[in-house]
């Protein structure tokens, strides 16, 4: 195989390699502004929801929870 022909090789996979990334992250972008990450006005609706009156101390609980958790994935 001629030189050029791993060169080919070589510019299409990088190719490849951008093309991916590019889609990757717009499928990302569209899935997190679809489903939002959890924020503390979704805390205190759920726990309104759940009959519990949310003090500002409860909800930083949770959410201080939910970060560690996120954090150990």
């Amino acid at each position: 195989m001629p030189w050029w022909g791993y060169l080919l090789i070589v510019v299409a996979l990088l190719g490849g390699v951008a093309i991916g990334f590019f889609l990757a992250r717009k499928y990302m972008m569209d899935y997190l502004k679809k489903n939002p990450p959890i924020n503390e006005q979704m805390i205190r609706v759920m726990m309104m929801q759940m009959g519990q009156k949310p003090s500002q101390k409860k909800i930083n609980q949770m959410m201080n929870m939910i970060n560690k958790q996120q954090e150990k994935q």
